[in-house]
């Protein structure tokens, strides 16, 4: 009899542990690193002439938070910042934050100050490779400029975003103000610079945003 209980609970012990040794191995392999979201941008990530919180890389952290999508979230944008400005600051931002998701949305301070487009294309190209060395991956955020730039310009400006994302074969936010800019009303959705959206339009940016970035994550 002694014997036989023995057995039972040796037999008992083994399916214990026969039983547990997949949950351990699902729970060591469950854990994921947190998200590190940097947006490295200009004005329109940088909440000019808003309140704080109400621009569109603020909204992005209440929804990752919404979404139970474990981030955080640093903007790095800087109001009036260039490509070139960006392309300097990038270096420190990538040692200092180690971010696992990049964003980008810089160049349309190119276009206004004239400089020249294909700098702006080796700045952008030069961040990317920057980023992507450092095990981030990149989101490319495209802006475009009025037609009164000219046709040429205007069309090879959009162009430069799209060429440069399947190029490094990086993700791609066409234009971020779609559904803003180019809507009959847009000067209802402007500041009074006629550049900078209002905070009412930050919400249909930040959709822009997100139908890329979702499945990006």
């Amino acid at each position: 009899m002694h014997l036989r209980r023995r057995t039972w609970m040796l037999h008992f012990s083994l399916c214990a542990m026969l039983a547990l040794a997949p949950m351990g191995q699902a729970q060591a392999a469950a854990p994921n690193p947190a998200r590190r979201i940097v947006v490295l941008g200009d004005s329109m990530s940088a909440e000019y002439g808003l309140a704080r919180g109400s621009g569109w890389v603020a909204l992005l952290t209440q929804r990752l938070a919404d979404q139970h999508m474990a981030a955080t979230v640093l903007n790095a944008s800087i109001s009036g910042d260039t490509s070139s400005g960006g392309r300097s600051r990038l270096p420190a931002l990538l040692q200092s934050q180690h971010p696992t998701h990049l964003l980008i949305e810089l160049g349309g301070n190119d276009a206004l100050r004239g400089l020249p487009l294909r700098m702006t294309q080796d700045n952008l190209q030069a961040m990317i490779e920057a980023a992507k060395a450092a095990g981030a991956k990149v989101l490319l955020i495209g802006i475009q400029v009025p037609p009164n730039y000219g046709s040429a310009y205007t069309r090879d400006f959009a162009a430069m975003y799209t060429q440069l994302a399947q190029h490094e074969k990086v993700a791609l936010v066409p234009f971020l103000l779609a559904g803003v800019a180019d809507r009959p009303d847009m000067q209802d959705w402007f500041q009074a610079d006629r550049i900078h959206p209002l905070a009412k339009a930050h919400p249909l940016m930040l959709d822009n945003v997100w139908r890329v970035m979702k499945p990006w994550m």
